[in-house]
């Protein structure tokens, strides 16, 4: 991760509006110090209209004084008041522009990270650092450091104020302020590593819920759904009393902070009384004093609660920077280059291996073959045996740990990302379908995608008389991750997805798994009479979706064990020939 400091880089995302937070951070330093002026004021009534040797004289020959001093402090508290209210307006706008740049900017990086990354970070732990997390950082612009500056600011300019009208009652007071600050700064050490704690508890249970939704037919299927709570209760529960150990932290402290910042007004009796009768302090002197106590007080109260969302902020700031200086281990290399066309088609293997960065064992060894532009290549074997995986490295999802895979003679690194993958249609057994219409599903490669290629796409999957039978056909809403679709219904629509974009490759992982065996007669018919050419790789179960590929590939544990034509294999007496045994119903 990038080594800068959370506050560089809140600097880093604020261009654009540090003239604006400048300003607004002075305007805040105006208002505090404007905050003397209502005291100021009072205490000049009191010493010239009250209780001074002239008051009399003074109120009877000079009563426009006392008027403009009044209007003086009406006015000022209007200003002030002015002040103030744009002043929030200016922390406001900064932060939602901060936090709407960061938000855009984390969302960019998720969407471009590899597979590594998504095995790595848990859904809800991604979903939390992009809203609970990033509220924690506009909460620092809008309010934490202005009511830092605020506290600073108004507390030295009182205490310099107090000090220009009477040093020995400045000091009588002041010399409380070190023993709040110590107990405060006690405070911070321990509540620093409990918001760290509480981020990952949050985390945790936003996970939980997000994994119990998206799986809710697993828990009705199995009826766990007491069991569910229980563990959703369980988290809950611990982030609760996490949050609680959170606020007990402060509120231990807090007595201490209030008893020393209680003791001013006794101070102020006692020390200013005595300075009153020795008259070394006039009445207006003590009256203004006085009326700036809470000007001590108060930013001394707030220093808790300041450091306390500091240190949230500092917890949900870590989370935050560890994705936003992330770097995808799969990216564009500098030399890369755009391919702006079609793809001829043709993909090569040359010596491939392949191992999970976590695992010990390698999931594919030296892999070897060569498919040619409009072949169609199917691959088969026992699950676990790295079909996937394979098929997973064409579009550099994963990449090759030696050997090298190649398209149309170039290697796949040496290929831009978005050229790559725009070339390859992708239709996974596992079929992910988004809240929208069918039409919308099916064109998402192409938002452009006229209708007229929308229903071809679905008649090459054998989608269109299942969709045309629905209420609103093609504009028809399908529900979150295609809820309401059967599983045969949603590998056609995932397929004429793949399809829809035309693709130089086109790669279908155990596509037709789910449909009848005269569906998937329809579909591999639709196949061999594309209008485009395209070279097609077929994870395939059923002997019925790989008898006429060109070729066909076995593989067993992370290797090729046979190739060849679906008559050259039938009759070669290896796994291929025992799995035509099998599926014609042979003992």
């Amino acid at each position: 991760m990038n080594k800068k400091s959370r506050l560089e880089w809140l600097w880093e995302n604020m261009r654009g509006a540090r003239v604006l937070y400048f300003a607004a951070i002075l305007g805040t330093l105006v208002y505090n110090a404007m905050q003397m002026t209502v005291p100021f004021f009072s205490g000049r009534i009191v010493d010239l209209f009250l209780t001074g040797p002239e008051a009399a004289e003074n109120l009877a020959n000079h009563r426009d004084l006392f008027y403009q001093l009044l209007a003086a402090m009406v006015g000022f508290t209007l200003l002030r008041t002015i002040i103030v209210y744009t002043d929030c307006m200016a922390y406001e706008k900064v932060s939602q522009k901060v936090l709407y740049r960061v938000r855009n900017f984390l969302y960019d990086k998720i969407q471009r990270q590899d597979m590594t990354f998504y095995s790595t970070y848990r859904t809800g732990d991604l979903m939390t650092r992009v809203t609970g997390d990033l509220d924690a950082v506009r909460h620092m612009l809008a309010w934490v450091i202005r009511a830092l500056v605020e506290a600073f600011s108004l507390f030295t300019v009182t205490a310099v104020y107090f000090c220009v009208i009477n040093w020995k009652m400045a000091v009588s007071l002041l010399v409380i302020a070190p023993f709040v600050f110590a107990a405060i700064y006690h405070f911070r050490r321990q509540v620093a590593p409990m918001h760290a704690l509480l981020r990952e508890k949050f985390a945790h249970l936003n996970t939980i819920a997000q994994e119990n939704i998206a799986g809710n037919r697993v828990v009705k299927a199995f009826a766990r759904e007491d069991y569910e709570e229980s563990k959703f209760d369980e988290a809950n529960r611990d982030y609760r009393d996490t949050n609680k150990q959170t606020a007990m932290v402060w509120i231990h402290h807090q007595p201490y902070v209030e008893a020393f910042v209680d003791l001013l007004p006794v101070v102020m009796l006692l020390v200013g009384g005595l300075f009153l009768i020795g008259g070394t302090l006039t009445m207006g002197e003590y009256v203004t004093i006085s009326g700036l106590i809470w000007a001590i007080a108060n930013p001394m109260r707030m220093m808790g609660n300041i450091l306390n969302e500091f240190q949230r902020f500092s917890a949900a700031s870590a989370k935050v920077m560890e994705i936003y200086y992330s770097e995808a281990r799969i990216r564009d290399l500098p030399s890369a280059i755009e391919h702006p066309g079609r793809f001829e088609g043709k993909i090569e293997f040359r010596n491939v291996s392949f191992a999970y960065k976590d695992g010990d064992m390698p999931v594919l060894h030296d892999i070897s073959f060569t498919i040619e532009p409009g072949q169609t290549v199917a691959i088969m074997g026992e699950t676990g045996c790295g079909k996937t995986t394979l098929i997973n490295l064409i579009p550099r999802f994963h990449e090759p740990t030696s050997g090298e895979v190649l398209i149309d003679d170039i290697p796949v690194q040496d290929y831009q990302l978005h050229s790559l993958r725009k070339n390859i249609g992708l239709a996974n057994q596992d079929v992910l379908l988004y809240s929208d219409t069918i039409e919308g599903n099916i064109a998402y490669g192409n938002s452009h995608l006229k209708q007229e290629q929308v229903i071809k796409s679905a008649r090459y999957s054998a989608a269109a008389d299942f969709i045309s039978q629905m209420p609103d056909g093609y504009d028809t809403i399908v529900g979150e991750r295609g809820v309401g679709l059967s599983g045969g219904q949603k590998q056609r629509i995932s397929l004429a997805r793949a399809l829809a974009i035309r693709p130089s490759i086109l790669i279908l992982d155990d596509t037709t798994s789910a449909v009848d065996m005269e569906t998937e007669r329809e579909i591999q018919e639709s196949l061999r009479h594309l209008d485009f050419a395209a070279t097609k790789l077929i994870i395939a179960q059923r002997i019925s979706t790989a008898r006429r590929a060109d070729r066909i590939i076995i593989m067993h544990e992370g290797q090729i064990v046979e190739t060849g034509t679906h008559e050259e294999l039938a009759a070669g007496g290896g796994y291929y020939s025992e799995l035509v045994r099998l599926q014609s119903g042979g003992i």
